[in-house]
């Protein structure tokens, strides 16, 4: 159970990364669907691990309030600026820097 949440989770990043990359050639940027959908997934699968720890090390607290937090406002910052035609230029940055430093906690926070 472990693998498939971690499988969606990742999963979940990919599409929120990959939806606002995609919009970087776009001179209107926007939030798509596919974003908001992969941000709830990172957060529903990212609760969910901290339960189902199987042979995993034990729950850093910190980090996962810290990764928690930071999809809350990527979160946040979607439905916001949701319904705008073009993305304010420091929420467009926000939104690819969160996710990207949601990425580097993950992975170098040990």
């Amino acid at each position: 159970l472990r693998l498939i949440l971690l499988f969606f989770h990742l999963l979940g990043m990919a599409v929120l990364f990959g939806g606002w990359v995609a919009q970087r050639t776009r001179p209107d940027k926007q939030i798509t669907q596919m974003m908001i959908n992969g941000a709830y997934t990172q957060l529903v699968t990212g609760v969910l691990l901290t339960f189902v720890r199987g042979d995993a090390p034990e729950v850093d607290s910190a980090k996962i309030a810290v990764k928690g937090i930071v999809v809350l406002v990527i979160i946040g910052l979607l439905h916001a600026n949701g319904r705008k035609t073009a993305l304010p230029n420091p929420a467009d940055l926000a939104i690819g820097l969160l996710t990207v430093f949601n990425v580097g906690v993950a992975v170098f926070w040990t």
